[in-house]
Formats: structure tokens, C-alpha cells, sequence
């Protein structure tokens, strides 16, 4: 006779909260070198989108909202180079079919 494991459920599951710590942990999880998104959010028994999600969240929080202003240095202008003549002009020829070029 063989035994089978059987899962009861008894009750509607509810939908996981998940703390902010918890979802920075995993976010920060997925921009380690050689990380991959997919074991990530398995690991966790989360839907990959729900990852991507949390992080573009996240992401757009930390951002700086002001962009930030980078010094200018003005120098007087050099002259610009002197233009040489073209020597020679070059030609491309495409051969399309039935006797037809380009």
C-alpha cells in the first residue's frame, strides 16, 4: 500500500503583506552582480512582475526629483580646422534585378 501526502485547505489564503524592509532586501537582491530576476522571485515564491514592479517603486523613490547641476568652465574658442578639398568622390552602384541600377 502507498502512502500519498495530502494538502487540506481549509481556509481562503490571503494576500501576503510584505514588509519595506523585506521588499528592499529582495530589490537590492536582483541588481547584485550575475543575479537573476527569475530565481530571485522564485526563491521568495513571488510572480516576477511582482519584482520588476518593486523595483521600478523603489527606484523611482530614491531618485532625486532636482536635477543636479554640473559646473561649466568657458574657455575662449580655438579657430576652428582648416577644410581640405576632397580629393576624389566616391560612387556606390546597386544592381537591382531586371537591368535596374541604383
Amino acid at each position: 500500500m502507498t502512502k500519498h501526502q495530502i494538502e487540506v485547505i481549509t481556509s481562503i489564503e490571503r494576500r501576503r503583506r510584505w514588509s519595506r524592509e523585506e521588499k528592499e532586501r529582495l530589490v537590492a537582491a536582483t541588481f547584485e552582480p550575475g543575479a537573476s530576476v527569475s530565481e530571485i522571485a522564485r526563491s521568495a515564491s513571488l510572480h516576477v512582475s511582482q519584482l520588476f514592479r518593486w523595483r521600478k517603486e523603489l527606484c523611482q523613490i530614491s531618485a532625486p526629483s532636482v536635477p543636479q547641476l554640473v559646473p561649466v568652465e568657458v574657455v575662449e574658442a580655438q579657430p576652428p580646422p582648416i577644410s581640405r578639398p576632397r580629393k576624389k568622390s566616391s560612387m556606390v552602384t546597386i544592381e537591382l534585378g531586371g537591368a535596374r541600377r541604383l
